[in-house]
C-alpha cells in the first residue's frame, strides 16, 4: 500500500493506493471527517481521438447529499488511463461549513495526492521488475 499526503490538518488530503492483481484501488480521504462519499470504477480503453493513446471510461455512485464524486471520477479516469488497468476509487473528504476557497483547496490537494501516489506506484513497479 502506498500513501501520499497533500496538505496538513483539516485541509489535508491523502490518497492510499492498493495494487490488487490486475487493478488498483485508491482511497481519497481527509478533511475533518474521512468517509465514503462516492465510488468510481474506471476501465482503460483506446482514446476516441487517437487510438494510439489510452483513455478511460468511468461509472460513479455517490451517497445522496455528498459531492465526493467530483473527486472520485477524475481520479479514477486519470489512474486508469495512466496505469492501463481497471481502477476503483473511494472518496470521502469533509470539512464542516467549508468555504468555496477551502473546497477548491481540497480539490487541488486531492489531485496532488492522487498524482503523487500514482508516481510512487510507477517507481515501485519499475524497481520490482
Amino acid at each position: 500500500m502506498i500513501t501520499y499526503r497533500a496538505g496538513r490538518g483539516r485541509l489535508g488530503v491523502f490518497c492510499r493506493l492498493i495494487p490488487l492483481g490486475e487493478g488498483l484501488v485508491l482511497y481519497i480521504g481527509g478533511g475533518e471527517k474521512p468517509h465514503i462519499g462516492a465510488v468510481a470504477l474506471a476501465v482503460p480503453r483506446p482514446s476516441l481521438r487517437d487510438p494510439e493513446m489510452t483513455s478511460a471510461t468511468a461509472s460513479v455512485l455517490a451517497v445522496v447529499g455528498h459531492k465526493d464524486d467530483e473527486l472520485a471520477r477524475p481520479a479514477a479516469l486519470l489512474a486508469a488511463s495512466r496505469s492501463g488497468v481497471p481502477v476503483v476509487v473511494v472518496a470521502g473528504v469533509h470539512i464542516e461549513g467549508a468555504k468555496e476557497d477551502e473546497i477548491k483547496g481540497l480539490v487541488h490537494r486531492s489531485r496532488r495526492a492522487v498524482a503523487g501516489a500514482l508516481a510512487a506506484w510507477r517507481r515501485y513497479r519499475r524497481r520490482s521488475r
